[in-house]
């Protein structure tokens, strides 16, 4: 399995990675704003995405729009500190799988993984 982190936070995407450490066949490849996920998203086709919403350059939305028409099957949490609930829509209904919000939980992130590698 794939995973690419998308966070503005170095240090929200280490926390991320450490919680994968469990999974030692996971492939891991981060990216800081929404700029530089599309890139990556598109090179290392990742089978999950982790993606903040609050970004430089280019929120984490507009990079998640730009992801689903590179891949329509796109597997993408958001990630986000915005309790709006109308941001959290927004983002289902334009194709997220799901969200966490932070701070987040080991069981959220593993949670995700778990489900998402018995797909």
């Amino acid at each position: 399995m794939k995973v690419l982190i998308v966070d503005d936070s170095s240090f929200m995407r280490s926390i991320i990675k450490g919680y994968l450490k469990e999974f030692p066949t996971i492939k891991i490849a981060e990216a800081a704003d929404g700029d530089e996920a599309i890139k990556v998203f598109s090179e290392f086709q990742p089978d999950v995405v982790f993606l903040d919403i609050i970004m430089p350059k280019l929120n984490g939305m507009e990079a998640l729009k730009a992801m689903l028409k590179i891949k329509k099957t796109a597997k993408v949490i958001m990630v986000t500190s915005v309790g709006e609930s109308s941001v959290i829509e927004e983002a289902l209904k334009i194709g997220a799988e799901k969200y966490i919000t932070k701070p987040f939980k080991y069981d959220d992130i593993v949670g995700v993984i778990n489900e998402f590698s018995q797909k």
